[in-house]
């Protein structure tokens, strides 16, 4: 007889229809939760368009730059008082204590307010009162504290004023002759009626040994030099000068070229110092001085005078070169005296 006849389990198979149908609805449930999870992460640019930036992706919100500004700078040299008051040192070569004792004694001046301060660093002896590398043998006399002193003079608050001997200078003349010496017609070092000598303003390296001091002493800080016997000898037997057939206001004015052109970069004020006869009359041709040729050359014309001479040599320089500034130098001071003055050194 056969098995029992009845039921037996089923196992049936899920059709592949019924899967996919699955598959497809699970992914539409997750693309829709994302769908409502990322748009707390929409953001819109300029332009309108959506971007999604996860949380990993924030980033903190860099500054506003702001654009470079296009800025001019102005670089302004330091500006001169308008009207100096000049007291002068007197020591040669200058100390510590020397420097010191004249700063007091000007400080309690009653009657002038000084700004500014002169001080010889070459003396018409031919005399250089500070270490110059480019000096002649046997010229440089200084103090152990010299050098000390200059540093504090420069950087104190005066207006620093150096003045330098030019063409008489007997020393350095008479080391050389032929190079840099004015020579008489016999072919010797030329002696002037006060038995000095000169270096002769038409040889080159008479021009370039000053030039190179001078340029020294703007390294040193002085803020301006003021130039002394500038020219040629205007005494002693004259018909015996070897001038070597210069012009010899051509020569003068080639050293101030020069020497303009030489300390341009230091921004050091170049002063002369001319007889006042000489700017009454506008040149001395026995000297190889012309005002008119001086005075656009340097900032300050000076000259030993009296208060009552000023307004004619104010005038006169002003005439010549309106840019120039008149610098009279005085004995003393006197309430006559309204300008800028140099007080020369009480003897």
């Amino acid at each position: 007889m056969g098995g029992t006849r009845g039921y037996r389990s089923y196992r049936g198979r899920v059709s592949k229809g019924r899967v996919v149908l699955i598959v497809v609805l699970v992914l539409v449930i997750l693309a829709s939760v994302a769908v409502i999870w990322l748009q707390d992460y929409v953001v819109y640019d300029e332009d309108g368009r959506a971007h999604v930036v996860l949380p990993w992706q924030e980033q903190q919100p860099a500054e506003e730059e702001t654009p470079p500004q296009n800025v001019e700078v102005t670089i302004q040299e330091p500006e001169q008082p308008e009207r100096l008051a000049v007291f002068s040192v007197s020591a040669a070569p200058l100390t510590q204590s020397a420097w010191q004792e004249e700063r007091i004694a000007a400080s309690a001046s009653s009657s002038l307010v000084y700004n500014a301060v002169a001080l010889t660093l070459k003396d018409s002896a031919g005399h250089i009162c500070f270490a110059a590398a480019g000096a002649a043998d046997g010229t440089v006399t200084t103090a152990e504290d010299t050098a000390a002193a200059l540093t504090e003079m420069t950087e104190s608050s005066y207006h620093t004023i150096a003045r330098m001997s030019c063409f008489l200078d007997p020393i350095a003349a008479r080391a050389d002759v032929e190079g840099m010496g004015l020579k008489n017609t016999g072919g010797f070092i030329y002696y002037d009626g006060n038995n000095q000598n000169w270096l002769d303003p038409n040889k080159p390296a008479a021009r370039q040994y000053l030039r190179d001091l001078a340029a020294e002493i703007a390294d040193l800080g002085f803020d301006e030099i003021l130039l002394t016997d500038l020219g040629y000898p205007t005494t002693g037997p004259l018909s015996k000068v070897n001038y070597g057939g210069a012009n010899r206001t051509a020569s003068v004015r080639t050293f101030l070229e020069e020497l303009r052109a030489d300390l341009a970069e230091y921004g050091v004020a170049i002063s002369v110092e001319l007889p006042a006869e000489v700017i009454l009359a506008g040149r001395d041709d026995t000297a190889g001085l012309a005002l008119a040729d001086i005075a656009p050359l340097v900032d300050r014309v000076c000259a030993v005078t009296t208060a009552e001479q000023i307004p004619a040599l104010e005038a006169a320089v002003t005439a010549a070169s309106p840019e120039t500034e008149f610098l009279p130098e005085l004995s003393a001071y006197g309430p006559e005296v309204s300008g800028s003055c140099l007080i020369l050194p009480q003897s």
